[in-house]
């Protein structure tokens, strides 16, 4: 009986299109196209009831794709989906709704450009939206980038889903003239969705933006993207460890209503004292501009404003982030927030600006309890050569011997314990699911 359910599941997966060989009496091996001989699924409208999406296809996204309230988009590992570049393909998760992408490191989902090879570009698709029914400080709360779904509640253990070793690039289209979709947009997303190993590349907008909400995330890779890495507002609160931005210093925002930084955080636009405060905690971040002449629109390696309360702890930060520098404290309401002890701003090495202090209570922030480093020379860390490179992947693993193993300070609870400084120790957790090559890969 196992040999004929085996010749069975041989003969029902080539069916479909796919091959089955046996390996012994009990295991099937599939082999899954190529992504060039994947026939492809085009998606629009509404997601109304649990669908999942194959490895053995690529879905097409055409226009504003919706995966309504009570309803579950399931992605295998190995999915390949395209934002249309005419009609804005975009993928928008709305609150009550779930997207359970799980990749693995060897089969990441990839969401990605439909142009061709070797002509992809900032901005050919839309983006990922994902919203829920956590705290958000504003009301209504329509998300940018669509600018009709509104998200936002009182569940703040609320579940959107997963999104696990799964790569976002080229997206960030502009819906209207200076308004783009940002990579991964998370608008009042709970703490009981899991995000985890996401790298978003070549982004028109941020690379990632939070609304509201408290979902934490580890493992987030920025690449390349044209405005801010981490961007946080409307009152979100979640924890972020492991994450790198890798810039190129030529691209940048170009927008006179906007300019570049690794991290831009408000409490709201006003800067109000809106509740819940926008106070999130990130956690051994790397943030380098690659080599070269910085465009003057980079502005602030940490531009922290508008009543924001957000944390940067044990980080890295290399580079020459031009108009302003290193950490700006912009405001007195964010000035103050740091002063009476709202945040934690310890652990950082700032180097390679002119001002490594933009503003902010200079004797605070060099008390030495802090271990706050401003201005120690980059070649002096222990970083492996070519950890900023843009072509090719970069060497992020430090020296046995780098001066930011342990250098850092205890982290609060809801951290894994770690007091290195930057997103890596001796061993690099970008290998194996991320690519430094998008333009070039065969989807």
């Amino acid at each position: 009986m196992q040999q004929l359910r085996v010749i069975f599941a041989c003969l029902l997966t080539a069916a479909i299109g796919l091959s089955a060989c046996t390996k012994n009496d009990s295991e099937v091996e599939i082999t899954v196209p190529a992504p060039s001989n994947r026939s492809v699924v085009e998606v629009s409208g509404k997601i109304t009831a649990n669908t999942t999406w194959k490895e053995s296809e690529k879905y097409l996204l055409k226009g504003f794709v919706y995966v309504e309230s009570g309803a579950t988009l399931t992605v295998e590992p190995g999915t390949i989906i395209l934002g249309d570049k005419i009609t804005k393909g975009t993928l928008i998760v709305k609150p009550g709704g779930k997207l359970i992408a799980r990749g693995t490191a060897a089969k990441p989902i990839v969401f990605t450009s439909a142009q061709a090879k070797g002509s992809r570009n900032y901005g050919d698709w839309g983006g990922l939206i994902m919203l829920g029914n956590a705290r958000v400080n504003k009301t209504p709360a329509t998300i940018e980038g669509e600018n009709v779904s509104t998200f936002g509640g009182s569940n703040d253990s609320d579940n959107s889903g997963v999104l696990k070793y799964v790569r976002i690039e080229f997206a960030g289209i502009a819906f209207e003239t200076d308004k783009e979709i940002n990579g991964l947009t998370l608008g009042g997303v709970g703490s009981g969705t899991e995000i985890d190993y996401v790298q978003v590349s070549y982004n028109g907008d941020d690379a990632y933006e939070w609304f509201g909400g408290n979902v934490n995330a580890k493992h987030l890779v920025a690449y390349r993207n044209m405005d801010d890495d981490f961007d946080t507002d409307w009152g979100y609160s979640g924890n972020v460890q492991f994450a790198l931005s890798i810039r190129d210093p030529q691209v940048a925002d170009q927008c006179s209503c906007s300019d570049s930084n690794a991290f831009e955080s408000d409490n709201d636009a006003a800067g109000s004292d809106a509740t819940p405060q926008t106070s999130a905690k990130f956690a051994n971040v790397s943030a380098f501009i690659a080599d070269g002449t910085v465009d003057k629109k980079y502005r602030s390696a940490m531009r922290i404003r508008r009543n924001s309360a957000i944390s940067v702890i044990n980080s890295l930060f290399v580079g020459g982030w031009v108009a302003k520098g290193g950490l700006e404290l912009e405001g007195t309401a964010s000035q103050n927030n740091f002063v009476t002890g709202k945040n934690i701003l310890s652990g950082l090495v700032v180097t390679g600006m002119l001002k490594p202090i933009v503003t902010g209570d200079e004797t605070m922030l060099k008390d030495a309890t802090r271990k706050n480093q401003f201005g120690v020379g980059a070649e002096t860390l222990g970083l492996t050569a070519g950890y900023n490179r843009l072509q090719g992947k970069p060497s992020l693993a430090l020296t046995s011997t780098s001066k930011l193993l342990g250098a850092g300070v205890g982290l609060p609870t809801g951290f894994e314990a770690n007091t290195n400084i930057g997103a890596f120790g001796t061993t690099d957790w970008t290998e194996g699911w991320t690519n430094w090559d998008p333009q070039n890969t065969d989807y």
